[in-house]
Formats: C-alpha cells, structure tokens, sequence
C-alpha cells in the first residue's frame, strides 16, 4: 500500500501573512530525515515556530509550522523536500518505498572566476544572488588588488545539477551582471577534476592560539564572560514516564536555525526520534520534548552515554556558532565556525549573514576565505574574513563580535 506522490509534502499557506504556513511530510522514515528537512528549510530563510514528528520507525507525519518572507518560493521548496524524503518508484501512479542501495554520487564541483571593481556591500550581493540561484559555496578565496579591482574565486556545487549546461551558466551570469552592472570586467565557469577539486577545496592552515581560543570550551560546564553564549538551557532526561523511549526535555532561548541544530546532534549520535513536539514561548523561549531511542531500539540507560548527549546539546545550544575578531599580524580577522554533520553537510547562509552583518556595519570585506578543518574529533568549517580597516576600524572588536553574531543567531 502506497501513498500518492503529491502526498509527501503539503504545503499549506496562510491567508494572513502574520499567521505561519503549515508544512507538512507524510513519508517513509529514515534516520536524520528530520536534521534533513530542518536544513532545507533554513536554507530557504524560513523559521520554525512549531513543530510535530511522529514515527513507528518506518514511516512517518511531520508538521512545521513556518514563518516565510514574501518572497519564498513554495513549490521549489516542496520540491526541495520531496527530493530529501526515502526514495519512492512508481507503479501505476501509486508511489511506495524503496531503500536506498547506494550511496549519493558526490556532487560536481565548479570553479566560478571573475573580476569585479570594488565597492561597499560587494560579496553580500554576489553571495545574495548565488544563494537566490540555489549555488552551494564550498569554498571562497576573493583578495583585493592595490588598483581597486577583486579578483572572487568561488567553488561552488549546483543543488539543481545543471551548472554543466550552458544556459545554467548564461543564467548565473546574467544574475551576477543585474548586479554587478558595469563594474564586471571578466567573467568564467569551468568545471573542475576531482583531483584538483580535492587539492583547491583543501583547508589552509589554522594557527593553534585560534583553535585553541575558539574550541578549547566545548564540553566545559562553566564559561567565562565575554564568551558569545545563547541564554542558559535546560536539558533533563527521564526513562520511567515511557516504557520504550528516554524523554529528553529541553527549555532555551531561541535562534535561528535552533530545531536544524538540535536535529543534527541527533542525527550524528544515531538517535531515532518517535515523537517530538517544539513550540516558541514568549521573549524568544522554546521547549522541546523529544522521545527518542539508540539506532538498536533500546532506550539511553547508560550514564556515561546520557552525560555525552546531554553536554553536547548543552554546548550546540548555547554555542552553535564560534564567533571572533583577531590580530592576524597587523591587520584584524573575523572568525567564524560551525560544525560540519557527519554526512559532511554544513550549516547554510553563514557567508550570507556574515557579509550582510558586516554591511550593516558599514565595515569593507579586504578578503575572505572558507576552508573545512579537523578539530579534536569534529570536522569544522571556518570563515576567515580579512577586514579592510582603511583609516583604522572606529568599531570596537565586540561590537562586531556582537553584531555578527545576532545576525547569525537571527536577532537582528
């Protein structure tokens, strides 16, 4: 017995635009398919208010409850969603299950290469418009030259599959040209060999006193001032109120992406959830109540195992981003990291916010560069943006410490 294809994912929008638009998945069920969906829906710049995920471990009903711009493309996004769900064959017009056999062919990478005059808000438009163009920037290496021109290399990966062609490639030159206007002077897209994406898309080198200062306090329980922290979370686990499940409650301020980062913890640690329910409380507060189990069915008895879940929640609630401004010799670097899933997926729109926090800021970009980095036991992915200090920054570091960071968290 099957369901109907355009079953899958319903998408119910409001009449008024203050009220949310219902999103709701009717699939099979898979581990980590709730981190999935969550992505997706930050990646189209939506916010979760509610949420509901019900499963008997092989199929199961999720309903968001979103918040949207005027500008949000529902039927891509449905679209987006039905491709993340387990795979379904046709027989009929009927649509049923099929597990996955093989893994997903890793994407093709793509070298975008061109040459710009320079000018204030530059990458935050050029990065706007390959967001809007659904282009996933692996890595971005842009310098400035002493005649006022930017030379911007971008690797970038095509959600749609079809930057190989040449009209994918006319069309993302027109959307940088809308933008860029006059000051464009070259422009290229070339598609590069797994060989030499694996040797460009190489991490360059992270100095220690950074490592040091950015994730020395991932476990800790107790940080010090001045350390950029959600407001205090809650987390309780009980296994008597189920006989199957370990309830795990959690009370926190909320910010963007805050479902997206509890579901991805989950996903990492091979936790299945059968129910959950998240709701946003006044003055940006949430609860979360998740019923979950380990990938052997069997509830989290074991202290030590609790302890891990329970300390590495703590931390990507009250930290899911690091944020900071250094010395980098003479000059001034932001830094900002996110951690990288296990299924190698990182966080969406950071660049995005990044380049836009710092617009408003009225603060220019001297260079910019993304590379992913081994730290302890966990993969990184690091933004290292040169500031260009001109006749000397009249912000104080933690004021943009701060302002990058609520952009982040989505406070701003």
């Amino acid at each position: 017995m099957g369901i109907l294809y355009d079953d899958v994912v319903i998408i119910r929008q409001s009449d008024k635009e203050s009220d949310p638009t219902v999103i709701t998945v009717n699939c099979p069920d898979k581990t980590g398919l709730g981190c999935d969906l969550c992505r997706i829906i930050l990646f189209f710049g939506l916010s979760i208010v509610r949420g509901d995920v019900s499963t008997d471990g092989k199929w199961c009903y999720l309903i968001f409850w979103v918040i949207g711009k005027s500008t949000t493309r529902w039927n891509l996004l449905e679209k987006r969603l039905i491709g993340a769900c387990p795979s379904c064959s046709s027989a009929s017009g009927i649509y049923y299950y099929r597990s996955e056999l093989q893994p997903p062919k890793p994407p093709d990478v793509f070298l975008l290469k061109f040459c710009c005059y320079d000018r204030k808000g530059l990458l935050h438009d050029v990065t706007g418009v390959l967001c809007e163009l659904e282009l996933t920037i692996e890595k971005v290496k842009v310098s400035t030259t002493p005649d006022g021109k930017v030379m911007d290399l971008f690797f970038i990966t095509d959600t749609r599959e079809l930057l190989h062609t040449k009209k994918r490639q006319d069309d993302t030159y027109d959307n940088l040209k809308a933008v860029l206007e006059d000051t464009l002077v070259s422009f290229e897209i070339e598609m590069v060999g797994p060989e030499i994406a694996a040797c460009m898309l190489a991490s360059s080198f992270l100095p220690s006193a950074i490592t040091e200062d950015m994730f020395d306090l991932e476990l800790s329980d107790e940080l010090p001032s001045g350390i950029l922290t959600s407001e205090s979370v809650s987390i309780s686990m009980d296994n008597l109120l189920s006989p199957a499940h370990t309830l795990v409650q959690l009370v926190c301020q909320n910010h963007k992406g805050l479902l997206y980062d509890i579901m991805r913890t989950l996903k990492d640690y091979n936790i299945q959830i059968s129910y959950g329910r998240f709701s946003t409380k006044p003055r940006r507060n949430c609860e979360i109540d998740l019923f979950i189990m380990q990938a052997d069915g069997k509830k989290i008895v074991d202290p030590s195992k609790q302890k891990a879940m329970s300390s590495r929640l703590r931390m990507e609630l009250l930290r899911p981003l690091r944020v900071a401004v250094v010395s980098r010799g003479p000059d001034v670097e932001l830094l900002v990291a996110n951690p990288v899933e296990l299924s190698g997926k990182g966080r969406p729109h950071v660049f995005y916010d990044i380049t836009l926090a710092l617009r408003m800021l009225d603060i220019c970009i001297f260079s910019a560069e993304i590379g992913r980095h081994m730290i302890g036991d966990r993969e990184w992915e690091v933004y290292r943006v040169l500031l260009d200090e001109g006749d000397g920054l009249s912000i104080p570091r933690n004021k943009i410490e701060e302002g990058v960071w609520k952009k982040l968290m989505g406070w701003e």
